[in-house]
């Protein structure tokens, strides 16, 4: 069941699907490739198709972990910036980076799942937000770099 067939009255079913739908997304982009072709470096900067995901994967633990679940990234073990969290170690694979990736939308959903959209969350260095602010600012993210993962593939296929 794709996000439009959700019924537009239920904000939260809407928002979850759409979360979820981009969760896929970005995931799929990994889909047939191997380590090398999901490692490959196509642009200047560290982005990778892998890495987009590992940075993914903790800019959703930021926003439910930290900002909603209320735990500091020092404890959940996530680096101090955005660019940090796009970096690879020889230990990323496809499969390990996807497990990760898995495990922490579980998490997310757990610590979302009885909580209203109104709930403030004060987690986040910057300051409260409601959940609904941070389901949108993770719908923001997951889209965009769903984009620059689509052109990434794109180019590993074509190279």
């Amino acid at each position: 069941m794709g996000s439009f067939d959700v019924p537009l009255d239920d904000e939260r079913t809407q928002l979850d699907a759409f979360v979820e739908e981009y969760r896929s997304t970005v995931e799929a982009t990994l889909d047939g490739l191997t380590d090398e072709q999901a490692r490959r470096r196509l642009v200047p900067s560290a982005t990778t198709l892998l890495g987009l995901l590992k940075h993914v994967t903790c800019m959703q633990r930021i926003w439910f972990e930290e900002c909603v679940g209320g735990t500091s990234r020092q404890e959940l073990g996530l680096p101090k910036n955005a660019d940090e969290s796009f970096r690879l170690t020889d230990d990323d694979t496809i499969a390990s980076v996807t497990a990760a990736h898995r495990a922490a939308c579980a998490t997310a959903r757990t610590v979302v799942a009885d909580l209203p959209l109104d709930t403030i969350a004060t987690g986040h260095r910057t300051g409260p937000r409601t959940l609904r602010w941070v389901y949108l600012q993770v719908l923001r993210e997951l889209a965009h770099h769903c984009g620059h993962a689509d052109i990434l593939r794109e180019q590993v296929l074509a190279g």
